[in-house]
Parts: structure tokens; C-alpha cells; sequence
């Protein structure tokens, strides 16, 4: 994951080279057509809504989050030693598993194996993972069957980038945790797709692979070719169901499935790593519960139950996936803090999920304050401020009722020349207040 505050700098050169680089991805001899199961796969994303993020490794037992190796400049060999520590007693992954699911996400995804290059599974591809710290059991494996147990989509985060392989040549970052002369391009390649080919053929269905890192080389004057092609080829043959993302902050390529906005809902760009536009790929959002991915000690400033229930509505009202992240901690644990939201939003979705799930955006917006998802016929109306008294909204397609979701008498409302008109009376502690206005024809 970009560390934002510090690379913020290269959204601008990032932007100038991704026509270079589209250019370059348009000679592909072979165009990308998605098979009738990945379609279905895409819908069936778009229509879960809510996803968890779960960034852990190695970097957990500093508590500093995961960028802490390349910040610090810690040399890869002193930094390995981390896993020597390595000893998450009480991570169960079935009740990981349950608690996300109680949340109301409908997949995880998982950071297999981050930019310190630490797989967090049972890798033959390398000596550097879980099975040689004191644990020694696949947390991959682990999470994997506790997924396929309970009906949770499991997606699978793969970093392209390495601050401890010698052979990866190092972009922006990692340039003082390894020696900087072996790089071997062809070498580092292979070891990737075998790892892929691991990942998607040993741990059953894989709902998706989440990259990350393609920004690592966005300042070379020349465009660095990621070979994504032949890489995309290789996912779809092993498991042409299985979606591709890329957090590459640009517009898509060939052969990816989801489109990745980091931050941001997309069509905004606050954090400044989501400018691109808008394509016509199922859409999803990342973003942090706290302040940071990877878990980090003196990171308490959780946004509030509220401050994400109105985030999931405002990523659903552009037609978006949101994937909430949490960073677990080195002893295997979810943060106490981390599960009191979980909880908390569940508790909404059992309430108001129809409003969420298998929706897409809504046609009407103002500002923060009001969005709109729809399901059919049926528009509804997420209040986000509490201060909303009057809604005068345009209507084109006739009204024949409008109701709260949360048991509240249904307004008196006229609806007349393509205006919606009603009093509300929205309770000040209200993180969403939503409202079904079941319409007389769908708009399409």
C-alpha cells in the first residue's frame, strides 16, 4: 500500500507516464475477453458492496506499520530477523472469519505478501516465510479454509515490489535496505508467478488477486515494463473466475477485472492517489479503519462507527465496493477497537443492508450530506447529516411510496414536474438515515 505522505510527489509524473504506458499495454497480440464464470464473478462483487482488508505480516511485531522497514532504511538482513519473533499465539482464523462476517463484509482480502517480501503462507519459492518463525502453520492455509467454512470470498493482496530480494530492481523505494547491484528482472518475474501459481492452485477458490507496488518504478524516465500481460494470463488460465486488481492509481489495463481507488470514492481525489477516471470495471475503495494499514502502536485514531456506516453509503452511492482495512496485531489478535466497529456496523447492516447490498448508484447527490443507491424500482435515500429537514429532489419516473427504513412513519410527499418533496425529522445521533421511495417504473 502507498505510503501517501511520503510519495504524494508522484501522482503528477505518474500521471504523464500512464499514457506511455498504455501505449505499450495496447500491442498486446492477444486482447483480454473475460470468460462467462469472471463475469459472474464481477457481479457477484459488485453486489456484496463490503469487503475487510487485513494487513498483516512480519512489520506487525514493530508496531510501526508496514512501511516501517523502508522508512527507517533497515537492512533487509537485520529486518528478517523479525521473523525469528515471529509468534502469533492467539491468531484463529475461524474467528476472524466470524467477526467480519457478523460485520457484514461478504469477502477478505489478504496481504499474502507485502513490499518486506515476507509470504505469509507455505511458499517453496523462498525460505523467507511463516513456516520458518516459531509458528510454523500457513496462515494462508489457515484463513483459507475458515473462508470456504463460512462463505467468505477470499482475496489475495500480492506485492510486486520487494525491500529484500536483491534480483527486484528497486523503484522509489527500498533503496537502502538491499544491495541495489543484482538486480535480475527475468529472476524476480519467475519467483512472482510461481508464488501466484501457489497461491491460486494450492487453497482452493480465490475470488481475487489485489496488486500493489506498479508505482514503485512511476519516476523512471523510462516506462518500466511490469510485464502485466503475460502475468494477467496466467491468473485467468489457472482460475479464469479469479478477478484482477491493480492499486496502480491509473486507468486500468487489459486484462484486470476491478477498478481500485485508494482513499478516496471514486471521482473524488482527497488523498490526492485516485485522479484517474472512472471506467466501466466494478469499482472499489480502500481505506483505513485508523491512520495506517499495518498495525501500528500509537495509531488509536479510529474513525467512528458512524464515520465509516457514512463512508460504506458514499462508496455505494458511486456504485462502489468499499474495502475497510484493519491491521491486525503480532500476537494474532484483531484490535479490541477494530471489532467494536466491526460489530457496530453489522448491527446497521442487519437494519439497513438492503439499502447496500446488490445496488448500484443512485442518480441524485448533495454533497456529503445525501446520496442514492438503487435497487429496481426502488431508490434509496441515505441522509448522512442530520441537519437535513427538507428533501426537494428531481423525480422523473413517479412515486408510489416513501418509506424510513428504520420503522418511522412514512412523510406526506407530493411529487410533481419531476419533483420529490418531504419532511424529515432525522435523529441527531443518525449515522444514515435512509429511506426506500419505491418508484413507478426503474429508470432502465
Amino acid at each position: 500500500m502507498l505510503n501517501f505522505r511520503k510519495l504524494i510527489h508522484m501522482k503528477k509524473t505518474i500521471a504523464l507516464l500512464a499514457g506511455v504506458a498504455l501505449a505499450v499495454n495496447s500491442l498486446w497480440a492477444q486482447h483480454y475477453v473475460p470468460t462467462p464464470e469472471n463475469i459472474q464473478s464481477r457481479q457477484e462483487f459488485s453486489n456484496s458492496r463490503f469487503g475487510i482488508f487485513l494487513h498483516w505480516g512480519i512489520y506487525s511485531t514493530f508496531a510501526q506499520g508496514e512501511w516501517f522497514m523502508t522508512n527507517a532504511n533497515i537492512n533487509a538482513k537485520e529486518y528478517a530477523k523479525a521473523a525469528n519473533a515471529f509468534y502469533p499465539h492467539d491468531f484463529d482464523a475461524n474467528e476472524w472469519v466470524s467477526a467480519i462476517k457478523a460485520s457484514g463484509a461478504k469477502y477478505i482480502c489478504f496481504t499474502t505478501r507485502h513490499h518486506d517480501g515476507f509470504s505469509m503462507w507455505n511458499t517453496k519459492q523462498s525460505d523467507y516465510n511463516i513456516m520458518n518463525t516459531p509458528y510454523g502453520k500457513d496462515i494462508v492455509g489457515q484463513l483459507a479454509d475458515a473462508c470456504h467454512r463460512q462463505n467468505i470470498n477470499l482475496h489475495l493482496y500480492y506485492s510486486h515490489i520487494d525491500w529484500t530480494r536483491e534480483d527486484y530492481p528497486a523503484g522509489v523505494t527500498g533503496r537502502h535496505t538491499k544491495r541495489l547491484d543484482k538486480a535480475d528482472w527475468p529472476s524476480y518475474y519467475a519467483f512472482m508467478n510461481r508464488q501466484l501459481e501457489e497461491l491460486l492452485t494450492n487453497y482452493g477458490k480465490i475470488g481475487a488477486i489485489w496488486f500493489d507496488g506498479w508505482w514503485d518504478h512511476g519516476k523512471d524516465s523510462i516506462p518500466f515494463d511490469w510485464q502485466l500481460d503475460e502475468q494477467y494470463r496466467l491468473i485467468h488460465r489457472l482460475q479464469p473466475a479469479c478477478l484482477i486488481g491493480n492499486n496502480h492509481h491509473v486507468t486500468p489495463y487489459e486484462g484486470e477485472d476491478i477498478q481500485i481507488f485508494e482513499r478516496d470514492v471514486p471521482g473524488e481525489n482527497k488523498a490526492g492517489l485516485s485522479g484517474q477516471d472512472v471506467g466501466t470495471l466494478p469499482l472499489e475503495t480502500c481505506q483505513t479503519m485508523n491512520g495506517m494499514w499495518g498495525y501500528k502502536i500509537v495509531d488509536q485514531n479510529y474513525k467512528s462507527a458512524a464515520e465509516l456506516i457514512r463512508l460504506l453509503a458514499r462508496t455505494a452511492g458511486k456504485g462502489a465496493n468499499l474495502l475497510l482495512n484493519v491491521g491486525p496485531q503480532p500476537d494474532g489478535n484483531l484490535p479490541q477497537t477494530a471489532l467494536e466497529r466491526l460489530a457496530e456496523m453489522g448491527e446497521w447492516m442487519k437494519k439497513y443492508g438492503e439499502s447496500i447490498y446488490g445496488t448500484v448508484g443512485g442518480d441524485y447527490t448533495l454533497g456529503e450530506d445525501i446520496v442514492t443507491t438503487r435497487k429496481g424500482k426502488t431508490l434509496y435515500l441515505h441522509i448522512l447529516n442530520p441537519k437535513i429537514r427538507t428533501i426537494d429532489m428531481p423525480m422523473a419516473y413517479g412515486v408510489k411510496e416513501v418509506t424510513p427504513l428504520n420503522g418511522d412513519e412514512s412523510p406526506l410527499y407530493k411529487c410533481v414536474r419531476g419533483r420529490l418533496q418531504f419532511e424529515v425529522n432525522v435523529p441527531d445521533d443518525s449515522a444514515d438515515y435512509v429511506i426506500a421511495i419505491k418508484m413507478k417504473k426503474a429508470p432502465f
